[in-house]
């Protein structure tokens, strides 16, 4: 695979960044409208919106992006940015909730119809997400769309954008920022939790003992190992956030039986 940037992936990039940009001005711009109609937005989750966004920038435009072309360090590298940390930073950001408090009250209730539909439904059920999740990762790693998604850009893009979509599904369905119209008991989630972290600890191993046509051993290692030990990293804020959900959901019931 050429090294050097083609014109039709520097526009592309170009195209990206300023995709990207946008993104994060309709935000700000929504968390504006926010203020003045409601409550003031927390800072914080617009800082989440601007790091998740970044994330995706990083993995997608620049040297990182450039070498993961050619590099399975440098993809595995960008393969945790848009599939794991930026779905996290951007569910933490509370999207939905935002868009909600910036509609008119009749878009708001379209919206609202449109999560509550049965396609909605499916698709962030959890053990959905995490098939969609997971699974779309061992079809990566496991058959030659890995070798295919460096040889024709839209593919690229196509596997890119179902890495964030799905990682983004995966973890707004395990941990609730947002309103849902279908909440899945803790119980469930925490099962399909753990079978997806540890689905994706054993394709790590998989990487690391038999990496992807064309990738050299020693990088296919390396990718492995930071693909399991990463994620675990990403995976551990997640399990937190989690926890502590269901302790605080748990709590007014354990009081209660404690006073009874």
């Amino acid at each position: 695979m050429e090294q050097g940037m083609h014109p039709e992936i520097s526009a592309a990039a170009f195209g990206m960044a300023l995709l990207l940009l946008t993104g994060i001005v309709i935000y700000l711009h929504a968390a504006i409208q926010s203020r003045n109609k409601f409550k003031k937005w927390p800072a914080y989750r617009s800082v989440f919106w601007i790091l998740g966004v970044f994330s995706i920038g990083v993995s997608l435009i620049g040297p990182l992006a450039n070498q993961a072309h050619h590099n399975f360090i440098a993809h595995m590298s960008t393969h945790l940015l848009i599939g794991m940390l930026a779905p996290l930073l951007l569910v933490l950001a509370s999207p939905m909730t935002l868009l909600l408090r910036s509609l008119s009250v009749s878009s708001a209730r379209k919206v609202t119809r449109f999560l509550k539909s049965r396609p909605v439904y499916l698709l962030s059920h959890p053990l959905t997400a995490a098939i969609l999740n997971t699974g779309g990762l061992f079809l990566l790693y496991r058959t030659d769309l890995f070798l295919l998604m460096h040889e024709h850009i839209l593919l690229y893009a196509l596997v890119h954008y179902h890495l964030l979509a799905a990682g983004y599904l995966f973890t707004a369905s395990i941990i609730y920022m947002d309103p849902v119209a279908h909440k899945a008991s803790f119980q469930l989630r925490a099962i399909v939790l753990v079978a997806a972290l540890a689905a994706h600890g054993i394709l790590s191993k998989l990487i690391y003992a038999s990496p992807p046509q064309t990738v050299p051993k020693s990088q296919g290692e390396a990718g492995g190992m930071l693909m399991y030990y990463g994620g675990d990293t990403i995976d551990a804020v997640l399990i937190t956030i989690f926890c502590y959900q269901w302790f605080v959901f748990a709590r007014p019931r354990l009081t209660a039986q404690k006073n009874g």
